[in-house]
């Protein structure tokens, strides 16, 4: 896979995250947001890009000075923004997020980012890509949804690696049995994935054991699952029925959480496609999210991916 064009493309929302400026429980506590772009997907895209990667984009945001923003904020690191598409219909998303050590508490406001097209993700688009990546945001509305999962049967059939990110909230996807439903079809082909504590209790609506998710996400097709657990590390589970791989965190001064858990997976996706074993993959998702933490907003600076693969 490491011939083709793209390392990886990332489909799904590119928004503006409003973060609160000071550290507290909730957004009705915050006084003063600041402005940064957001959207899962595109943070992994520009992380990966962070690592010496070439990544693109597919994405919808609003034709407005917003949309424009958030292209060009992404267009900085060096990731393909071409199929980036400009909406005349309705203006670019946007989320108010809560600044915090932990889970952030969040508001979605969902517009743009949910129009996308099976016209907008080509065949030739998914032949150039060795990863097609995705959230459980474009899954959650149409016509994104169906979108998504028209391309992923195509991607399966290009060879591609599929890997999602399981970033569920009920404020995102109301419906938790048609999230179950569509997550596992997206699983069915294979996929890889990646899930934190908090979203499998959303996702399940109550706390679960570890086995049982990696038995279900397994059962539904599932390859390998990655279970981030905050403070505590992450256990890794392939699906060969091997012990899960355990790695502790590093004990940091948070400065923000927001999109921690892509940096990790931008970690663990490069040394992936690098074929480092497992344990390696997540000492490189460690490492870069620990450079997202320690860093307001986007991680700014390109890394070294070879300096990820350290203890």
């Amino acid at each position: 896979m490491n011939d083709r064009k793209y390392a990886l493309l990332a489909v799904g929302e590119l928004l503006a995250d409003f973060i609160g400026t000071e550290i507290t429980e909730n957004i009705g506590t915050t006084n003063i947001f600041e402005r940064f772009q957001g959207g899962s997907p595109a943070n992994l895209a520009y992380n990966m890009s962070r690592l010496g990667a070439k990544t693109a984009v597919v994405s919808c945001v609003g034709n407005d000075n917003l949309g424009k923003f958030l292209v060009s904020e992404v267009s900085k690191s060096g990731l393909e923004t071409r199929h980036i598409i400009f909406s005349d219909e309705v203006p670019s998303s946007l989320v108010l997020v809560s600044r915090t050590t932990g889970t952030p508490d969040f508001i979605p406001y969902r517009m743009a980012d949910r129009m996308l097209y099976p016209h907008h993700i080509p065949d030739e688009l998914l032949s150039q890509s060795a990863i097609f990546h995705t959230t459980c945001w474009p899954l959650s509305m149409q016509p994104s949804q169906n979108t998504v999962l028209d391309a992923a049967a195509r991607a399966k059939k290009a060879g591609c690696l599929l890997s999602a990110d399981l970033n569920y909230a009920e404020k995102v996807w109301p419906d938790r049995a048609e999230a179950h439903k569509v997550i596992k079809q997206y699983l069915s082909y294979g996929a890889i994935i990646k899930l934190s504590e908090d979203d499998a209790e959303r996702f399940y609506g109550e706390k679960v054991s570890t086995d049982r998710i990696f038995e279900d996400f397994h059962d539904w097709g599932a390859t390998l699952v990655c279970l981030t657990l905050g403070s505590k590390g992450s256990l890794v589970s392939a699906s060969g029925g091997e012990t899960p791989v355990r790695t502790p965190a590093k004990p940091l001064q948070v400065v923000d959480a927001t999109g921690a858990g892509d940096s990790y997976w931008s970690g663990f996706l490069m040394a992936y496609i690098d074929h480092q074993n497992l344990e390696t993959c997540a000492v490189a998702g460690a490492n870069m999210a620990a450079i997202k933490l320690c860093t307001l907003g986007p991680v700014k600076d390109a890394v070294d991916k070879k300096l990820l693969y350290v203890k």
